[in-house]
């Protein structure tokens, strides 16, 4: 299971909808989590490296990232996010 970090295409934040999902937002903080289902998310704000037992991924504002459904992983928030997220 593969963390997938990347830049959104031309026009991509326009025509997907992603700005209209729902936010979340976050202070600094560590944590757990574990995905059960997919979810795709946009950072509007913020810095966080996510550690797996496989991979450690770093993103922050600007990047479109995808978790996979079944990942289990930590959070390590350094600088505070607001994010646009999607399940499915």
């Amino acid at each position: 299971m593969k963390i997938e970090i990347r830049k959104p295409d031309d026009g991509e934040l326009d025509n997907s909808g992603i700005l209209n999902w729902s936010i979340w937002e976050c202070e600094v903080s560590t944590f757990d989590w574990t995905y059960s289902d997919k979810e795709t998310c946009y950072l509007l704000e913020g810095e966080v490296t996510v550690k797996t037992d496989t991979e450690t991924v770093s993103f922050g504002a600007g990047d479109i990232v995808v978790f996979p459904s079944g990942l289990s992983c930590v959070w390590d928030v350094t600088k505070p996010v607001k994010k646009h997220y999607k399940f499915g």
